[in-house]
C-alpha cells in the first residue's frame, strides 16, 4: 500500500483523505447500480441473517434473474492505518471495521449468489456460490427432470447424468468467472488499480455426497441408528482415516466429535484442526455427508515445486479446486463405508408392527403377540430351540416346555388344547408351518 501511494504520487498524510474519497466512489457506484436496476438498497443495523433477507426479498418481488438487493453492513476487514514512527509516519496492516456491500443476485449460470465488497483498502473481495444451484441450472438447460428443496435434491430422473455434470464443476476456469464478477462490482478496477486484478483463494469448500431415500420413512430410523453410531463409535483416530491423516506422536492439534440437535434433527460433526467432514438429514429424505475445508496445507497435492513434481502442501489458490473435490469425496467414502456397518431397523420395525397387530381369519378376530410380553416369550423361545430347526416341533414339545408334568390325563388334554390354540396363532401370524405328512 505504501508503493502504492508513492505510485499514485501522494503523500502518507494525505492517505485518509485518499482512502476516504474511493471508499465514498464505491458506496455511491452501489448506489447507482440499485437505482439503474429498481432495486433496493438496504443499509443494516444490528445481527440480520442476510441470505435469508436477500431471498425473502426474491420471492416477494418475483425475482428469478438479475439483482436482487445491495445490502450495506458496517463490518470488521482487513485494511491499512497510518501510525505514527521515528522518522515519518507509516501505514501498518490493522483490523478495521467499515460498511460492507453485499450484491445478491441470481446469475444466470450459477443461480442465488452474493458478492462482498469492503469499502477500504485493499477491497478485498469475496464470492459465495452454490454448486447445487448449478446443477439445477444444468439440469434444465438438458431438461431432466428432478426435484429441488432449498439445496438438496430429493430425487433427479437420471443421477449418473447429473453426477457427470456436477464434477465438471471444479474443473472450471475459475479465474477467468470470478474476474467477470469483480469487475462488474468493483469499479476502481477499471481506473485506479488498472491494471491489477485480484489473487483467487478457496476461503472454503463445502462438499457434499448427498444419498437420497424415497422418503422420510425410510431415512428416520436408519438416521437415529447412524447418528448414534457416528457419535459414540468413531475415535479421533477413525476421524483422522476419514480425512486421510494417520495418527502419529507428532500430531499437533484438536480432533473432537460434536453432535448438535437442530429442528427437525440433529447432526455430528467431525472435526480435525480447521477442517472436518459432518452428516446430516435434509428435509428427512436426503443423507447428507459433507467435507469442509478451512485449511488446505493438512492435505497434499501433486505439482511442481522449486525443482521436481511430487506431493506438497494443497495451496488455497482456485487452480486447486479439482484437488479439493478429489479430497473431499474421498473422505466422503471412507466415511460411508464406515457407517455401512450399521443394519437399517426398518425392517425389522415392520415386521414388528406386524407381529404386534390383530389379524383377522375366517370373520374372527385373533390377537397380536407382545414381544415384551412373558407369556409371549416363553412361548417364542420354545419354539426357537436349537433342536425344533433340526426336526420340527409337536405340541407334546411345546407343552413339556411351557408348562410342569402332571400325570392327570384330563390336565393334559386341557393343556394340550391350550398349546393348540398357540400353535393357531403362530400360523395365523405365518410364523410357523406344518410339515406335510406329519405331526411336526
Amino acid at each position: 500500500m505504501d508503493g502504492f501511494m508513492t505510485n499514485q504520487g501522494l503523500l502518507l498524510k494525505e492517505f485518509k483523505a485518499f482512502v476516504s474519497a474511493h471508499s465514498e466512489r464505491l458506496k455511491q457506484h452501489a448506489r447507482a447500480v440499485a437505482e439503474k436496476s429498481g432495486r433496493p438498497y438496504i443499509h443494516l443495523n444490528g445481527e440480520i441473517r442476510k441470505e435469508e433477507k436477500a431471498r425473502a426479498i426474491a420471492d416477494a418481488d418475483g425475482i428469478t434473474e438479475g439483482l436482487i438487493c445491495i445490502l450495506a453492513a458496517v463490518e470488521a476487514c482487513q485494511s491499512f492505518q497510518l501510525v505514527p514512527a521515528p522518522k515519518r509516519p507509516c501505514l501498518i496492516p490493522a483490523r478495521r471495521k467499515c460498511l460492507c456491500l453485499y450484491f445478491y443476485f441470481i446469475d444466470p449460470q450459477f443461480g442465488f449468489m452474493h458478492v462482498r465488497i469492503p469499502t477500504w483498502f485493499p477491497f478485498t473481495i469475496q464470492i459465495y456460490l452454490n454448486g447445487h444451484d448449478w446443477l439445477a441450472r444444468k439440469l434444465d438447460q438438458h431438461a431432466l427432470p428432478y426435484q429441488k428443496l432449498e439445496n438438496a435434491f430429493l430425487w433427479i430422473d437420471n443421477p449418473t447424468r447429473a453426477q457427470r455434470f456436477s464434477d465438471k464443476l471444479a474443473q472450471k476456469n475459475w479465474p477467468r468467472i470470478l474476474n467477470a464478477f469483480a469487475q462488474r462490482f468493483n469499479l476502481l478496477l477499471s481506473d485506479l488499480l488498472h491494471p491489477m486484478q485480484y489473487y483467487w483463494i478457496v476461503e472454503q469448500a463445502e462438499y457434499a455426497t448427498d444419498v437420497m431415500f424415497t422418503n422420510p420413512s425410510a431415512l428416520k430410523p436408519l438416521y437415529q441408528e447412524l447418528l448414534k453410531h457416528a457419535t459414540l463409535c468413531f475415535s479421533a483416530e477413525d476421524v483422522l482415516t476419514f480425512l486421510g491423516r494417520k495418527l502419529h506422536g507428532r500430531f499437533e492439534g484438536e480432533v473432537l466429535n460434536q453432535v448438535k440437535k437442530r429442528w427437525p434433527g440433529a447432526r455430528v460433526k467431525h472435526r480435525m484442526k480447521e477442517n472436518g467432514i459432518k452428516m446430516y438429514d435434509k428435509h428427512g429424505s436426503v443423507l447428507r455427508i459433507e467435507t469442509v475445508i478451512n485449511h488446505p496445507y493438512e492435505f497434499k497435492g501433486r505439482r511442481k515445486g522449486q525443482e521436481v513434481l511430487g506431493w506438497f502442501p494443497m495451496a488455497k489458490g482456485v487452480a486447486n479446486l479439482y484437488r479439493y473435490a478429489e479430497v473431499s469425496l474421498a473422505a466422503n467414502s471412507r466415511y460411508l463405508d464406515a457407517l455401512s456397518t450399521v443394519g437399517d431397523p426398518a425392517q425389522a420395525q415392520h415386521h414388528l408392527q406386524k407381529l404386534a397387530n390383530p389379524i383377522s381369519h375366517n370373520g374372527r378376530s385373533y390377537r397380536g403377540f407382545n414381544p415384551a410380553a412373558k407369556k409371549d416369550v416363553d412361548l417364542f423361545v420354545a419354539v426357537l430351540r436349537g433342536e425344533r430347526a433340526i426336526m420340527g416341533f409337536r405340541n407334546r414339545d411345546i407343552l413339556h416346555h411351557l408348562f410342569s408334568t402332571t400325570k392327570d390325563l384330563l390336565a393334559l388334554r386341557h393343556l394340550a388344547a391350550r398349546v393348540s390354540r398357540l400353535l393357531k396363532l403362530l400360523h395365523l401370524h405365518q410364523l410357523i408351518a406344518k410339515i406335510p405328512r406329519s405331526r411336526r
